[in-house]
């Protein structure tokens, strides 16, 4: 056996038959040996998203013997308050300890958007790199200090634990283990085959008003720097018309997003820009001009950074 695919109650009908589906592509494709198992905590039929439901055989959890990766798809979950409530739930505190015994005796775990969280849980996390779905990063480093929440990234691999970004990132999670059990060649037929597009980074889909989740003072930072444009402020001031320290501001910014305020700053910059961009003919100079860079240089270094592409491809792609 390869996999095992571990379903919780309410998790993404998509991700879910995603995952099954590149399976069964790559063993048609030429991966014969590979096996895999569609596993609940106490088997039977579980009712998904978009009401959808599957047949389950049950999880051995006691197993010693199970040398398979745990492939857990991401949650329908969409904030902070519904990631605490599922987290409770006897069936996710019974899977996370099933984690944590499974990672102990040398087992894999993967898992995608807000099912990362289970592995938190879990305690496996600890000292560990990591993403989860962009919008709930900040939660994530606020529940596990000891972990670097990587928000910008799609995919992260340390040691037996593997985690993907918001949910329809199971497909490059899968394609990651794909190419690591399957080989390069296979999983770039696969992709071919299924037009998938592996996926670096998450950034360019971020969008800044919805990093913090609803946290009034991210909410106001957004308004103030949308509001000042073509000069919004800098860090500094916004400290200051906040009635805080930088400091204060820095550490509240990084529990609610899991960022920093000045990539914060450049997070809303360069998605007005790309609106602009999208929407209007201002030359690139003029773009750069109209969200506070003195030149298109900062902006075109920004935006590659951020992975949202060069201005003239995103504008050529309009």
């Amino acid at each position: 056996m390869s996999f095992t695919i571990i379903v919780l109650e309410g998790a993404f009908a998509t991700s879910v038959a995603a995952t099954l589906d590149m399976l069964r592509a790559a063993r048609s494709l030429g991966a014969k040996s590979l096996e895999f198992e569609v596993c609940s905590v106490d088997g039977g039929q579980v009712p998904l998203t978009e009401r959808v439901s599957l047949q389950t055989s049950r999880l051995r959890v006691l197993a010693r013997d199970d040398v398979t990766t745990w492939v857990i798809p991401g949650l329908g979950m969409t904030n902070a308050a519904a990631v605490r409530a599922r987290l409770g739930r006897p069936d996710a505190m019974k899977l996370s300890k099933a984690i944590a015994r499974h990672v102990s005796r040398g087992g894999r775990v993967a898992a995608s958007c807000t099912a990362v969280f289970l592995l938190q849980q879990a305690g496996v996390l600890v000292g560990r790199r990591a993403t989860t779905t962009w919008w709930l990063a900040g939660l994530l480093t606020e529940l596990e200090g000891q972990c670097r929440v990587d928000s910008n990234a799609m995919v992260c691999a340390d040691g037996p634990i593997i985690t993907a970004g918001a949910a329809f990132a199971q497909a490059d999670l899968m394609l990651h283990l794909l190419r690591e059990r399957c080989g390069a060649r296979l999983v770039d037929l696969l992709a071919r085959t299924m037009l998938l597009d592996g996926r670096q980074a998450q950034a360019k889909f971020i969008a800044p008003e919805l990093l913090a989740n609803g946290d009034a003072l991210i909410a106001r930072i957004t308004s103030e720097l949308e509001a000042r444009f073509p000069n919004p402020p800098g860090v500094a001031e916004l400290a200051s018309r906040l009635g805080m320290t930088e400091r204060t501001l820095s550490r509240h910014v990084r529990r609610a997003t899991g960022r920093s305020p000045l990539a914060l700053v450049h997070s809303v910059k360069v998605r007005r820009a790309q609106a602009l961009l999208q929407t209007t003919h201002l030359s690139i100079d003029d773009v750069a001009a109209d969200v506070g860079y003195q030149d298109a240089s900062t902006l075109r270094r920004l935006m590659k950074k951020l992975g949202g592409g060069s201005p003239r491809a995103l504008r050529s792609a309009r």
